[in-house]
């Protein structure tokens, strides 16, 4: 009986990884994710995604990708390492902006 408990265990511990964007091929809308979404993104934080979702509302929008150097807290060596993670538009191959 222990060991269904375990597999079960194990099983659903093993879907929380998959679905996450940051261990799959799904991208993240930059310009409609919340900042818990942000968050599931290797390489964001709670305050990079807050700083994300503030400038997102202060300017509009992301016209691409490239347009999150204007965050703080997004240099040249944070942006390539989360790029491919991140989308401006609904197609979900976008990530190659």
């Amino acid at each position: 009986m222990k060991w269904k408990m375990w597999l079960l265990a194990m099983i659903a511990s093993m879907a929380m990884f998959i679905s996450a964007p940051a261990w799959s091929n799904e991208t993240v809308n930059v310009n409609t994710a919340t900042v818990e979404q942000l968050q599931a993104v290797k390489g964001i934080g709670p305050k990079l995604a807050a700083a994300i979702v503030d400038y997102r509302n202060a300017h509009g929008g992301f016209d691409s990708v490239d347009g999150l150097a204007g965050v703080k807290g997004i240099g040249g060596k944070k942006l390539e390492r989360i790029r491919g993670s991140l989308r401006t538009d609904d197609a979900e191959d976008a990530g190659m902006q």
